[in-house]
């Protein structure tokens, strides 16, 4: 499978919520590419890696996107500067393009108003709540939930984020979707052999 998948990248990222979604979205073939507020302007995450985007916000198209992703970042809850992420997230929601969202970007969504209609989780319900949106009533307490083409998480459930993720995309489906999960959430031994498997097919 080929096809491009935009990861947004800005200042206090939160390194360990994308890995596994990014990493293995690659090897089913995708490309990853960050997009930033600016491009070529270096960001910094969490850790205090810094990260020079592929792309401008302002540049990116629906169209050419199979999948945008938003991670969590401290800038979420300090104030408006990300923003303009959300009202992306929008855009591509419009256009029937998934979105997937994780721990602060979930805040960042529910002010935009995008949760108020959809199934969505995050890392507790009055996280969510303190932000004044209308979806509460929504709000599943679950590891990670999928409704059309949202995608939600908290940040406590990389893993499972990324399973939704992969599925949503068809990097992995059925029993090998179940078995890449038990190997990386549970620590499955048999799982491994399972993916080993169907890869010798």
């Amino acid at each position: 499978m080929t096809g491009t998948v935009h990861l947004a990248v800005y200042d206090t990222l939160a390194d360990w919520e994308t890995g596994h979604a990014t990493a293995w979205l690659a090897r089913s073939g995708r490309t990853v590419k960050t997009v930033g507020l600016v491009a070529d302007r270096p960001v910094t995450t969490i850790a205090g890696i810094r990260i020079v985007p592929d792309l401008a916000l302002a540049d990116l198209r629906p169209e050419d996107s199979e999948l945008l992703i938003l991670p969590g970042a401290d800038l979420w809850d300090t104030g408006d500067e990300l923003a303009p992420f959300a009202a992306k997230a929008r855009a591509f929601l419009d256009a029937k393009v998934p979105v997937a969202a994780i721990c602060g970007a979930t805040a960042g969504l529910a002010r935009e108003g995008l949760l108020d209609d959809r199934a969505h989780t995050s890392a507790v319900s009055f996280y969510l709540a303190a932000t004044g949106y209308r979806g509460g009533d929504r709000y599943v307490d679950a590891d990670a939930v999928t409704d059309g083409e949202l995608i939600t998480a908290g940040p406590t459930e990389p893993v499972a984020f990324a399973r939704e993720i992969l599925g949503k995309l068809g990097a992995f489906e059925g029993s090998r979707l179940d078995a890449w999960y038990r190997l990386f959430h549970d620590s499955d031994p048999a799982a491994y052999e399972e993916l080993n498997a169907d890869d010798e097919e």
